[in-house]
């Protein structure tokens, strides 16, 4: 039972994580940002972080990770629309 709760997981995990990659795509791509919204950024960036130090303190590395590269991608996108947003000429 527990493989199978793992690969559910894991197939979870795969699927939320890449489900921010379309948009960061986007952004990088165009450099774009202007409809991202900086506040959904941040709150999800919040509860990001505390998926992650909740899975170091269960040792789910499942979790961990998931999240960790969930954050990463948000970061990147924070990136894009904070620090090097896009110019319009």
């Amino acid at each position: 039972m527990s493989t199978i709760v793992t690969v559910i997981g894991l197939v979870a995990a795969v699927c939320t994580t890449a489900a921010n990659l379309p948009q960061l795509k986007k952004a990088w791509s165009t450099g774009e940002t202007d409809d991202l919204s900086l506040k959904t950024l941040i709150l999800l960036g919040l509860g990001l972080v505390l998926w992650t130090i909740y899975g170091v303190l269960q040792e789910d590395v499942v979790i961990f990770l998931a999240n960790g590269v969930s954050l990463l991608i948000l970061g990147l996108l924070l990136y894009l629309k904070v620090i090097h947003p896009r110019t319009r000429s």
